[in-house]
C-alpha cells in the first residue's frame, strides 16, 4: 500500500473495548513506535510517509479512531470529545503493550488530541509533531461546524461534503480515484454517524485549556505545514513555533491540510529525521 517506497505497509487491527482498532503499520514491531493521530479525515493521511519513517527504522501506527476509517465501533457525543478520544487512545496502546517512549503525531483534530495527551502526561512522550493540526482557536473550520447541529443528515449531504473537503485540500494532486479512496469510509452510514458526532463535538476549549500546560513542556516539538491550508492557517502554527519550548516549524509551500499527499518524500525525510535523532 505504501505511494513512496517499497517498504510494505499493511492494515491490521486489535481489540479496544470489544471493537476491532484498525490501523496501518509498517517496519519491525521490536522498533520505536511512531503512534499517528488522525482527525476529520482517517489514517489515510499517513500513508504516504509510513514507508519512510519503517525504512529508517521506526515502527509507525496510523490508528482509525472508533467509528472512523476501518475501525469498528460508532462514536456518540459524549465518546468524540478531545479528552474521551485521549482517554481511547491509551486504550489502543495498551492493547499494543507498546512499553516505554512513544513518539506521537497529531494531524487536524487528532492533533487536538495528541496536544492532550501531552500536556496531561496521558502518555510516555518522547517526540512530539503535528501536521496540519487544530491549534489555539483555529477550529472547527465552518465545513465541519455546519454539522455539529445537525442530527438528521447522515446520507448524501455528509458524503458529499466529504468529497468536497478532500478535492479541495489537496491542490495539485486530486484524481477522482484519490478522491475516491479518501472518501470510501464516507459510504458507510455508521462512519457518517461517527464524523457527525465528531463534528459535534469540536470545541477550540479543549486546545486552549492545554496552552499553560505546554508552554511548561520541554517535549521536542515539530510542526509541518501545508502553507496555503485556509483553516488550519500557518499564522497559528507561527504562533505557537515561538510560544512553545523546542519546536520547529516546517513550511511546506503549495501544499493545503493535507501536505503529506503533496510532498511526501520531503516530509517523509523530516519525520524520520526528527523522531531518529
Amino acid at each position: 500500500m505504501s505511494e513512496t517506497t517499497e517498504t510494505t505497509v499493511l492494515r491490521t487491527a486489535v481489540q479496544v473495548g470489544g471493537e476491532p482498532a484498525s490501523y496501518l503499520t509498517a517496519g519491525r514491531q521490536d522498533a520505536p513506535p511512531v503512534l499517528m493521530l488522525h482527525g476529520t479525515y482517517w489514517s489515510r493521511v499517513w500513508l504516504p510517509v509510513l514507508g519512510h519513517l519503517a525504512d529508517a527504522g521506526l515502527r509507525p501506527l496510523a490508528v482509525d479512531l472508533p467509528g472512523l476509517g476501518r475501525s469498528g465501533g460508532q462514536l456518540a457525543p459524549e465518546t468524540a470529545t478531545v479528552p474521551a478520544l485521549a482517554d481511547w487512545v491509551t486504550r489502543f496502546v495498551a492493547a499494543l503493550n507498546l512499553s516505554g517512549p512513544i513518539a506521537l503525531a497529531g494531524h487536524d483534530i487528532g492533533g487536538a488530541i495528541a496536544q492532550h495527551l501531552l500536556a496531561h502526561n496521558r502518555l510516555d512522550v518522547s517526540r512530539f509533531a503535528l501536521v496540519n493540526s487544530v491549534l489555539y482557536d483555529s477550529w472547527p473550520a465552518p465545513h465541519v461546524a455546519q454539522f455539529r447541529d445537525s442530527d438528521s443528515d447522515t446520507g448524501e449531504g455528509v458524503l458529499a461534503a466529504r468529497r468536497k473537503a478532500i478535492a479541495r485540500v489537496l491542490p495539485g494532486v486530486a484524481t477522482e480515484s484519490l478522491i475516491a479512496d479518501y472518501a470510501d469510509p464516507w459510504t458507510d452510514e455508521r462512519v457518517r454517524r461517527s464524523w457527525m458526532a465528531l463534528a459535534g463535538a469540536a470545541d477550540n476549549r479543549y486546545t486552549l485549556d492545554l496552552v499553560p500546560a505546554l508552554r511548561r513542556s520541554i517535549v521536542p516539538k515539530l510542526l509541518i505545514w501545508g502553507e496555503d491550508d485556509l483553516h488550519e492557517k500557518v499564522a497559528y502554527a507561527e504562533r505557537f513555533a515561538a510560544e512553545m519550548p523546542h519546536t520547529t516549524l516546517l513550511r511546506i509551500p503549495n501544499a493545503d491540510h493535507i501536505p503529506t499527499e503533496n510532498a511526501p518524500g520531503q516530509i517523509g525525510r523530516a519525520l524520520t529525521d526528527f523522531f531518529t535523532t
